[in-house]
């Protein structure tokens, strides 16, 4: 389960370097036209030039859940093959429409006499589904790539099966889930209901799991309870639309305002010890993710590119993070400090709801900030480094040894083919992958496997982690060599 979950988390990486553009893009439009968040006319060539850059950024966060598909669609395919992405869209088209509020009220009218059941199929367009759609699409791939029909079918053959077994699959799933969806979304409405009697716990509470549900895509039941008004509180409504908390029946904002230091102070204070105890030859990978994911959460709390970027590589650090969360909104809530966001906890935001009546100790940002870049700093290096935690830049892949492989020729067909023929040909050649710098193999026979031959080709070794399992370590130029090792096979 876990190779599974790392496997899901390197899959990720495609969609989320798409992210920390969007964030910064945002971040400047905002700061150019505040209009954007807080309403009003659009007018001059700045704000126009902001506007411009939110709607820029926009587009891609606002479509996450979709750069999710594709991505995991291919990195989790056999051979990253584009067919996978394909199939993978085809399922989350099939499922957003097929689970969408008109769809499932025409099916189950019931349904639309139910609030919160109206508001949860509202919300499938999701990551969660996005995911579980990549999936489908990657697994469907793996399974079916090779499928041979009778010839009357004969079209549908080998990858072209793959789109309409995933549609098939996707049916199933979206029968299952409207049913399951639901229940999830409306048992963490009836969540957040008993968590608004324990104060400032309780606002701990509900900051942990905000967190903790953010890659399923159910956090926004929680945020319809807390931030919107579902049950009477709308601490976000209330809070831009000018009130104090005197106006309502609760401390305003203490429902946002958790968010702050850990969006702006602490996910940059996590980002540089992750950059500390990446490999040394993976260093430069690491800052180019992490870096850039900690410059969105400060500026405009984009906090996206940087959860996705480990959640499913260190699954355990992840709930460590949401814990954090929750024990910073209880300090913050009891300390005083009280901020509203429109968008998202980060400095643009801060920003412009300092003005607003509710916002209280703005200025406590700076000491709540400092103690939780170094509270998030000193738990997540100690984490990584105690229990060898596989995070950005720290991949069992990522060896030194295996960085200054020298193969002693460039003629990669010539590599390609002696590795081929060390392993048995391509009759013997179940599946093919590559990571960093091995090309990773699965076989029918394994003692077919002539490990000398193999090394003849330049390779520094060779690891056989199972029966039928091959790893060939070749070093930073493995992706040329198994792309011609994919031709051969061919």
């Amino acid at each position: 389960m876990m190779k599974y979950l790392q496997k899901l988390g390197k899959a990720l990486m495609l969609p989320v370097a798409c992210l920390p553009i969007c964030g910064i893009l945002m971040g400047i439009g905002y700061a150019l036209c505040p209009s954007t968040m807080q309403g009003g006319d659009v007018s001059g060539i700045v704000q126009m030039i902001g506007f411009f850059l939110v709607k820029a950024g926009g587009a891609l966060i606002d479509n996450m859940a979709i750069l999710f598909v594709i991505g995991v669609g291919v990195g989790m395919a056999d051979d990253n093959d584009g067919t996978a992405a394909l199939a993978a869209l085809a399922s989350w088209l099939m499922m957003t429409n097929l689970l969408s509020t008109g769809v499932v009220t025409t099916l189950m009218p019931v349904i639309a006499e139910n609030e919160t059941k109206v508001l949860a199929f509202s919300k499938i367009a999701n990551p969660f589904i996005g995911i579980l759609a990549g999936i489908i699409g990657a697994t469907c791939y793996n399974k079916f790539k090779g499928t041979k029909l009778p010839d009357w079918l004969s079209f549908f053959s080998g990858k072209r099966c793959v789109a309409i077994v995933a549609g098939v699959v996707s049916i199933i799933v979206s029968a299952i889930l409207l049913f399951i969806w639901p229940l999830l979304f409306g048992a963490l409405v009836s969540i957040g209901e008993g968590i608004v009697g324990f104060g400032p716990v309780g606002a701990g509470i509900y900051a942990f799991l905000n967190r903790l549900l953010i890659p399923t895509g159910l956090h926004h039941a929680l945020n319809n309870v807390f931030w919107f008004d579902t049950i009477g509180l709308g601490d976000l409504q209330h809070f831009w639309a000018g009130e104090t908390s005197a106006d309502v029946t609760w401390d305003l904002g203490m429902y946002m305002s958790g968010f702050f230091p850990c969006m702006m102070f602490g996910v940059p204070g996590a980002a540089l010890a992750m950059i500390q105890t990446a490999k040394s030859n993976k260093k430069k990978v690491a800052i180019g993710l992490v870096a850039s994911a900690a410059v969105c959460a400060f500026v405009c709390g984009v906090t996206e590119p940087f959860e996705f970027g480990f959640m499913f590589l260190a699954p355990a650090l992840y709930v460590v993070y949401a814990l954090l969360y929750g024990i910073f909104t209880v300090i913050t809530v009891l300390v005083g400090f009280r901020a509203g966001f429109s968008f998202s906890a980060g400095a643009t935001d801060l920003l412009f709801s300092a003005t607003l009546p509710a916002a209280k100790n703005t200025w406590m940002i700076i000491p709540l900030g400092i103690a939780a870049f170094i509270v998030f700093y000193v738990v997540f290096r100690f984490a990584i480094t105690k229990f060898d935690l596989k995070t950005p830049g720290r991949e069992d892949d990522d060896v030194e040894a295996e960085k200054n492989v020298d193969l002693g020729s460039s003629d990669y067909t010539t590599v390609a083919a002696a590795i081929l023929e060390g392993v048995g040909g391509a009759a013997n050649i179940k599946s093919i992958d590559n990571c960093i710098t091995r090309l990773r193999l699965e076989v029918k026979d394994s003692s077919l496997v002539d490990e000398k031959k193999i090394k003849s080709a330049g390779a520094a070794g060779v690891i056989r982690p199972s029966k039928t399992a091959v790893q060939v370590v070749i070093g930073t130029k493995v992706q040329f060599v198994a792309d011609e090792f994919k031709k051969l096979c061919r």
